[in-house]
């Protein structure tokens, strides 16, 4: 009983400071925007969005960079809430930054590192000056120096030296011209909090999250499912495994893990007893190199 308390104050602690965070927003800001996957740290930001104005709609836009190398489940996913809602989504399609010459393809095949550019540009062509964000200090190391206000300057890049104090919940939302926020509700929640709190809210989220039976094959210690992205190569077969997904992104670069967990409470226990987090489980864009998202977020990136 005990335990649970704790869970459930822990949990309106947290919900709370998303909702101040979100208001704050929407009170100093112009043009403030949700960036929105269907993943489930966006999916969780969406339904804090929706209880912050509740019962009025979300006042802001949805933003989506689109690899193309997306899961079907979780693009369909997020099609679906969209419409569910009646929310606004503007796509960035990285195929069409490498269709005009913008961008390249990279020889891995990975597109993940190819969202920055058409982020960054999406922002500067429709003025966003804040933009939300589903980042956690607990994912990673690089993540678990942000503010929950992040100031980025004129060309998009993140300045650790800028960050500013945040005392006593006060955020400090000051910009330039050209310069922008990004905003991260989540920043004090944990994996096992997120999974918590889907449970009590009854959060839908794609079936990828739970068990399920699917082709992959084994790169680098990491089971990864067959797609336009490319794979199997040479020497690698693909197996029927019941596994599930912590993370979604590129479908290049993010694995999955074998699992047995189909329900809520399945996945809660397994979290809780995981030693790594899920982007340091099943993400090989994060082993680029040992500040593979530091310089990923100095550039732009979320």
């Amino acid at each position: 009983m005990a335990e649970t308390l704790a869970v459930t104050d822990n949990l309106n602690a947290l919900e709370s400071e998303a909702i101040h965070i979100f208001r704050e927003v929407a009170g100093e800001f112009d043009r403030p925007v949700i960036l929105f996957s269907g993943g489930k740290d966006s999916t969780l930001l969406l339904h804090l969005a929706i209880k912050a104005f509740w019962p009025a709609p979300v006042p802001f836009a949805l933003l989506h960079v689109d690899t193309g190398h997306n899961f079907p489940e979780v693009i369909e996913f997020r099609d679906k809430v969209v419409a569910r809602h009646g929310l606004r989504l503007e796509v960035a399609n990285v195929q069409e930054w490498i269709d005009d010459g913008r961008l390249q393809e990279r020889p891995d095949g990975t597109r993940n590192p190819l969202q920055t550019v058409p982020l960054l540009d999406s922002i500067t062509a429709h003025k966003f000056d804040a933009v939300f964000g589903g980042g956690r200090r607990d994912e990673e190391r690089a993540r678990a120096k942000e503010r929950i206000f992040s100031l980025r300057n004129s060309f998009g890049q993140w300045e650790p030296r800028r960050q500013r104090p945040e005392l006593w919940n006060l955020y400090n939302g000051r910009h330039r011209p050209g310069e922008h926020v990004r905003v991260f509700p989540l920043s004090n929640w944990t994996e096992l909090d997120v999974w918590h709190y889907i449970e009590r809210e009854n959060i839908e989220l794609p079936q990828i999250y739970y068990a399920h039976q699917r082709e992959v094959y084994l790169r680098d210690g990491m089971w990864l499912a067959e797609g336009p992205w490319g794979g199997p190569r040479d020497g690698e077969t693909l197996l029927s495994k019941t596994v599930r997904y912590r993370t979604v992104g590129d479908g290049s670069c993010t694995g999955a893990v074998e699992s047995t967990a189909a329900t809520i409470a399945e996945v809660i226990a397994e979290v809780a007893a995981s030693r790594l987090t899920e982007r340091g489980a099943t993400r090989a864009d994060d082993r680029m190199s040992e500040a593979a998202m530091e310089d990923r977020k100095r550039e732009g990136y979320f």
